[in-house]
């Protein structure tokens, strides 16, 4: 069970104890992301994190602090969502008071040097070029853009090559002191150590760290979808990559336990029913699953197959087949194995000290509120075949569909008629 405090300056603090562990994950959120962010500054959030690792006062390059991490034998890392930006580093219990120490250092005093954010410029540049080289990262920033076209949700969170190349030093700082504040931080940590050694930890290192009021998030306009779209784009890749997107739910949805384990039922693991049909009976592709995304306020249900280009269509004549077909039903056996395929995951997955910490955190940042895992878990077994039957037919609406196809595809026939257009 987690314990929170409320620092006097506003900064969250979780802690979980978790005895029977040798390490110690410390996982800092801030309210920063591509949701945060105006057109021009398309990517900054994104910018800034990676900032934050090349240089403080006290340990002046991105060497010094990779190595006082991994000098110890632990790891570390940044990521920057559409609603999030976190900062984690996972260490052996004796280095926790380093692992704290070197984490606080860098958000609260980064050097933000204008010189080292221009090397680190053309590094994100290529990052950008590297993720669109790949295909199947290119279907992905299609679909979202079809999904949510004209808002930060549709953007690619990196941004472009142009915002990117816009950013200046002036805009990064801005929005680091904007987004970089006591009040828009959790500190989630997870592993044994207690409450009280966390709080008697951390004091000293945020004390005097006070700041403005951050910036709000972007909400989503709904978006009112009459018929199928459809985007095909050419690229001489050795596979077609097909993704199927449709709307989703926010994360805290009343049916959100009933459309996560249709999608479970529909394509997540070998014995799903998309990876059954689509690969086990027909072969026609070696990757396929579905996922559903939840955020604040909106989410997605996506399907993603790589398949021959020859075998595109049949992919995508199969996957719609399968969309119709469970909006008839699903068996109490099939339910019954779906659900304790996606409890028993979640279990397991709480074994590890960084994704507890994770799980509180987000939720924290996110909702403020935190649901237990016993608490999802008893969700989840609330759900009936009549419950997945249900959201299955209200949200499966194929009217409603995206189809982004990225391959050899010099024209979108053979993809239109298998949409109705």
């Amino acid at each position: 069970m987690y314990k929170k405090t409320v620092l006097g300056n506003g900064i969250r603090v979780l802690s979980t104890r978790m005895p029977h562990t040798h390490s110690v994950s410390i996982c800092i959120f801030v309210g920063a992301g591509s949701r945060y962010e105006e057109d021009p500054q398309a990517g900054i959030s994104h910018f800034v994190e990676h900032m934050l690792f090349k240089g403080t006062p006290r340990r002046p390059s991105g060497t010094a602090i990779s190595s006082a991490i991994e000098g110890l034998g632990g790891i570390m890392n940044g990521s920057t969502d559409r609603e999030i930006s976190s900062f984690w580093c996972k260490i052996a219990k004796p280095h926790f008071l380093q692992g704290l120490d070197v984490l606080t250092d860098l958000l609260r005093f980064p050097n933000l040097d204008a010189t080292e954010m221009e090397n680190e410029r053309s590094v994100i540049q290529e990052e950008l070029g590297m993720s669109n080289d790949y295909p199947g990262y290119r279907v992905d920033v299609l679909i979202d853009d079809m999904l949510w076209p004209n808002q930060p949700l549709g953007r690619d969170v990196g941004g472009s090559k142009e915002s990117v190349q816009g950013i200046s030093h002036g805009m990064l700082v801005d929005y680091y002191s904007q987004q970089y504040v006591p009040s828009n931080i959790v500190i989630s940590i997870a592993g044994d150590v207690s409450h009280r050694d966390v709080l008697e930890a951390l004091g000293p290192m945020v004390d005097g760290w006070k700041g403005k009021t951050p910036l709000s998030w972007h909400p989503s306009p709904e978006m009112k979808v009459e018929s199928p779209q459809l985007k095909v784009e050419w690229r001489s890749s050795e596979q077609a990559h097909l993704c199927l997107g449709l709307p989703g739910i926010h994360s805290r949805h009343p049916d959100r336990y009933a459309l996560d384990l249709m999608n479970t039922i529909l394509g997540e693991g070998m014995s799903s029913r998309l990876f059954t049909e689509v690969r086990e009976k027909r072969g026609l592709a070696y990757d396929i699953h579905s996922s559903v995304n939840h955020f604040r306020d909106t989410g997605s249900i996506m399907v993603y197959s790589g398949v021959d280009h020859p075998k595109a269509a049949k992919a995508v004549e199969t996957i719609l087949a399968e969309l119709e077909q469970i909006k008839e039903g699903v068996p109490q056996d099939e339910l019954d194995r779906g659900r304790e395929l996606a409890k028993g995951r979640l279990l397991l997955r709480m074994e590890d000290t960084r994704a507890v910490a994770s799980w509180s955190g987000a939720q924290e940042m996110l909702h403020d509120q935190i649901l237990t895992v016993d608490n999802v878990v008893q969700q989840v077994d609330l759900v009936k075949t009549s419950d997945v039957e249900r959201v299955a037919i209200q949200f499966l609406d194929l009217k409603k569909l995206n189809l982004a196809v990225v391959g050899r595809f010099r024209n979108d026939r053979r993809f239109k008629s298998l949409l109705g257009l």
